[in-house]
């Protein structure tokens, strides 16, 4: 819809205060808002955090490679890389202590690894 006359205004001059009324009241409200949300403070973010649950992952230490390794607490892709070797070296592990027998790890070390090490089988378990 186009007007005769280019200088004519958009909205008719009786109703511009009431809109300018109404912008006004939605400018206060929305500052309002803000200020009772917590303004500058940082409460207007609100999010929700996961739970930490615990994992439980284990390993076979006679049979795990590096990458499966050098996820355990502890030990990284260096450590698990030399338990790799020592257990090639020296064939498998009879129980968790013989980890000790492997360069950088100690009774610490080791009490960390225990939740994470599957429990080993003697040769007579074996099937």
């Amino acid at each position: 819809m186009t007007t005769s006359d280019p200088q004519a205004p958009l909205v008719p001059s009786g109703s511009q205060p009431l809109i300018a009324a109404f912008v006004a009241i939605g400018l206060v409200a929305a500052g309002a808002w803000f200020v009772v949300a917590g303004g500058l403070t940082g409460g207007l973010v609100s999010y929700d955090t996961a739970p930490v649950i615990p994992v439980g992952y284990t390993v076979n230490i006679n049979a795990a490679g590096v990458p499966e390794l050098s996820q355990l607490p502890g030990l990284g892709p260096a450590m698990a890389q030399r338990i790799v070797d020592h257990r090639r070296t020296h064939g498998p592990f009879a129980s968790h202590e013989d980890l000790l027998a492997v360069a950088g790890i100690g009774p610490v070390t080791l009490e960390g690894l225990r939740p994470h090490l599957r429990p080993i089988r003697s040769r007579q378990e074996s099937p």
